[in-house]
């Protein structure tokens, strides 16, 4: 029996549209080889969509509502970047998230043992690096009210809620019981307000889970144990604007943020999408790292339509062509070979498809309706290491 899903595809700005299509590819193979059919529609967001109808426009609206899974690439344009607020897209991006109401971003970071040349720190720091950062993602900095600018005076205001810090704690304590059973919290509680509500509610959720070892740390030392003594970490939580830092500082230890993936989950459809940005200065020359879309359809496949072992799979020929030598031009030692953004996807798909013996081409399989929601409640490191 063939199991069906409606995958909202928004391919975004730059860079975006290139390794979402090696994303595609590589989803389509795990659906020959695994029996699972994909309707994947397209829909505007980001600077596109900002130019036809805003952003996102209803379209794209009413699409991510009916979507099992919605797959994003990045967004963000130059000619953009010092447009009104609302003309932005980052501010499409966070309508989008709170459409969604995806509060908890995991992003794992694992060190693969052929990249670890790569990363600027030394080996022997990266060793059994594998760290999953929970982030709050519709809350704090980015969502408060009041905000604004007039003339030289500006205002942004950091506010969570109780209820908002206990759901995205507990998401990171389930996900610590099935790793290594340690949660780092961060935060300022030192000298804000908000921070010392975010330690007190999360000291609180810790209580129901006897089995997991809790640890605060301010986020400055957060950040420089992050690089000092990664391995140290297992499940990150941090509030809005601090994971997003962290998690983009944690790309110093797998060598690039073309690397990354990220799986946005809460109570509708899950939002999947590599952490980079559009990167407008390499869009359209072929030479964009695809490996954090891909990542990011094997985190769509295991949160969101609990296919884990189509998860594994992908996962698998992740490493295994990173395993063979293959390099985008991000990841490559000086004067080694590289590949462009299509090989590297169809090195990967060919891999995922290898133990059925298919090709794409050699059937077009199309795919309703999981319950995506339960995947809130077994969060786990998705990659394959």
């Amino acid at each position: 029996m063939v199991t069906q899903y409606s995958i909202a595809v928004l391919p975004g700005d730059g860079i975006g549209p290139e390794v979402i299509a090696e994303a595609e590819r590589v989803l389509r193979a795990a659906g020959q080889r695994f029996g699972i059919q994909f309707t994947l529609s397209h829909f505007p967001v980001g600077a596109a969509a900002v130019a036809a109808a805003g952003d996102p426009p209803e379209e794209t609206r009413a699409a991510v509502r009916r979507a099992n899974a919605v797959l994003l690439g990045a967004v963000g344009a130059p000619g953009l970047e010092h447009a009104p607020r609302h003309l932005k897209p980052e501010t499409g991006l966070l309508a989008l998230r709170a459409l969604l109401g995806v509060y908890a971003n995991l992003r794992p970071v694992t060190v693969l043992a052929p990249l670890v040349d790569r990363s600027p720190l030394k080996p022997d720091r990266l060793h059994g690096v594998d760290v999953l950062i929970v982030r709050e993602l519709t809350g704090g900095l980015y969502y408060g009210e009041p905000r604004g600018r007039d003339g030289s005076r500006a205002v942004n205001t950091l506010v969570y809620s109780t209820l908002e810090i206990e759901r995205v704690a507990r998401v990171a304590f389930d996900a610590a019981r099935r790793r290594r059973r340690l949660v780092t919290s961060v935060d300022k509680a030192n000298v804000l307000e908000v921070s010392q509500l975010w330690r007190e509610t999360v000291t609180a959720v810790g209580r129901e889970y006897p089995d997991v070892r809790l640890e605060h740390l301010y986020v400055d030392y957060a950040a420089m144990r992050l690089v000092s003594d990664p391995a140290a970490f297992d499940v990150l939580l941090t509030e809005n604007m601090f994971g997003d830092i962290l998690s983009d500082e944690a790309a110093v230890l797998v060598g690039s943020l073309g690397l990354l993936p990220s799986a946005s989950l809460g109570a509708g459809a899950g939002l999947f999408e590599p952490i980079h940005g559009s990167a407008p200065d390499i869009a359209g020359q072929g030479v964009a790292n695809p490996i954090g879309a891909i990542a990011s359809v094997a985190m769509l496949l295991r949160y969101g339509l609990r296919s884990p072992e189509a998860a594994d799979a992908v996962d698998q020929a992740i490493g295994a062509v990173l395993d063979a030598g293959a390099r985008t031009k991000d990841i490559a030692a000086p004067g080694q070979p590289v590949v462009g953004t299509t090989e590297m996807g169809s090195r990967i798909a060919d891999l995922v498809l290898d133990d059925c013996g298919l090709r794409i081409s050699d059937c077009g399989l199309e795919l309703p309706s999981s319950n995506p929601q339960s995947a809130i409640r077994n969060p786990q490191s998705s990659t394959g290491a």
